[in-house]
């Protein structure tokens, strides 16, 4: 894409980036209340029947999702104009959604600043090995990412990982601001979960709690994994590495039931996102459908996006995801060669 063509695009979404506040706290309104509410409802079902607990604990599952998109935008500066509101905000939500605002902040925008780019992959993302990194690792190395791309490892443990190990835990060199905002939100956590245990017993607490969490957790890590990951991502090396095609072209357009569009705070309109992250959630589909360029991005659906479960490997050569399976011929070589090498020099010995 060329510079002209950039700054056009830009240009033209830029009217979408400014919040505002009387929709911002709309949404508020119409998403953490509902979510306590829910809950509420989903504890005095117990008394009626667990399945209906259950029942209730998913919907509030995924209102969760939607307070963090909330949490997320307040991230990137983009639910409040205020940097302070946004701060608070996101802080309170972080509670809600077990997630460390300061530190996931810094990592998602490395995230942004580098996605697609195959020499700056490791922060915020998932990890994605390519057909000749994979080939090249050790045994132990395959393993473990055989293992993280499991989808029971991935969907299933990947939420329990992600709340009591990740989220809990500052890197070595954190600044004090993100390191005490991560202190603040676990201790908060303790406190209220421990209340919350105190008041209503730890059985049913885990019944309401654990269900939320887990599915709100598992559908999450599906929207970042399927909306980076699909047939026709974008993936290039630093040299060629282009912000707006890896925005445009390397996150997707998921086309999703209008009920769950609304749940996911319009999360699907990725392409937008990452063009410009400033662009608050209730403006993404606006943002598309006025800009026709955007309308080109690779659009999935709750049917086609399933495929994206059987990519493993990213083939930089050919730009477009593998299976272990259609690599198999190559480790065979690999190891070949390795045994004709080692025989090589056993012979050169005597």
């Amino acid at each position: 894409m060329s510079r002209e063509k950039t700054l056009e695009l830009r240009k033209k979404i830029k009217p979408f980036e400014n919040s505002e506040l009387k929709k911002s706290i709309f949404q508020i309104i119409n998403t953490i209340p509902p979510f306590f509410i829910l809950w509420f409802l989903a504890y005095l079902s117990l008394d009626v029947s667990i399945w209906l607990t259950i029942g209730l604990s998913i919907i509030a599952a995924g209102f969760v999702v939607r307070v963090f998109i909330i949490f997320h935008d307040c991230t990137h500066g983009s639910f409040f104009k205020n940097k302070k509101a946004n701060s608070i905000t996101g802080t309170i939500t972080g509670i809600i959604t077990l997630f460390a605002y300061e530190k996931w902040k810094r990592e998602h925008n490395i995230h942004h600043a580098s996605s697609g780019n195959l020499d700056k992959r490791g922060v915020g993302d998932i990890w994605m090995m390519t057909v000749e990194e994979y080939v090249q690792a050790s045994p132990i190395k395959r393993l473990s990412y055989r293992l993280y791309r499991n989808p029971i490892v991935m969907f299933g443990l990947g939420p329990a990982l992600l709340y009591l190990v990740a989220n809990r835990v500052n890197r070595k060199d954190a600044r004090s601001k993100e390191r005490n905002n991560t202190y603040l939100i676990n201790v908060s956590i303790v406190v209220l979960y421990s209340l919350m245990i105190w008041l209503i017993g730890w059985q049913a607490f885990l019944i309401i709690q654990g269900t939320i969490l887990f599915v709100a957790g598992s559908f999450g890590i599906w929207l970042f994994y399927v909306q980076h990951q699909f047939e026709d991502s974008y993936f290039e090396d630093e040299s060629e590495w282009d912000y707006v095609k890896a925005a445009v072209e390397g996150s997707s357009y998921y086309k999703l039931p209008l009920v769950l569009q609304w749940l996911t705070g319009n999360i699907g309109f990725h392409h937008v996102h990452h063009l410009s992250p400033r662009v608050p959630n209730y403006n993404l589909e606006r943002a598309h459908e006025s800009t026709p360029p955007l309308q080109q991005a690779t659009t999935i659906n709750l049917r086609t996006s399933l495929k994206s479960i059987h990519f493993r490997l990213f083939d930089d050569k050919n730009k477009s995801f593998v299976t272990f399976k259609e690599i198999k011929h190559l480790l065979k070589n690999s190891k070949d060669a390795v045994k004709l090498n080692a025989k090589s020099t056993s012979l050169e010995g005597k």
